[in-house]
């Protein structure tokens, strides 16, 4: 069983930064497997940024030179540094283990850009 431990969300203002922190606990081999999604009321949840198995990084168009997802190995630790945030940043942010159909999710961080 894996457990995932958010933090780092709230409220910033349009072209400032927020890092998000995720800590894996449990049955966890690697970062490899960790990413980054995000969710607004009554859309999908999609993909912000996560490691491929080959150990890249895929990003969402939309965050791409904007937000930087980076981690570590030894303690099973993934941040996903946001800066020159936009409003349409804003959404419930979940940190995930494994593919979206059978991993383990966070229980999401708010992040709001608003001036």
């Amino acid at each position: 069983q894996v457990q995932l431990v958010e933090s780092g969300g709230g409220l910033v203002q349009p072209g400032g930064s927020l890092r998000l922190s995720c800590q894996a606990s449990g049955r966890i081999f690697t970062i490899y497997s960790m990413g980054w999604y995000r969710q607004t009321l009554g859309n999908e949840r999609e993909l912000v940024a996560r490691f491929t198995n080959e150990g890249r990084i895929r990003y969402a168009d939309s965050v791409k030179g904007r937000f930087v997802l980076s981690g570590v190995n030894a303690n099973y630790t993934i941040f996903l540094q946001m800066n020159d945030m936009k409003s349409e940043d804003t959404a419930v942010y979940y940190c995930l283990y494994g593919g979206t159909a059978f991993g383990t999710w966070g229980q999401g961080t708010q992040v709001t850009v608003a001036s």
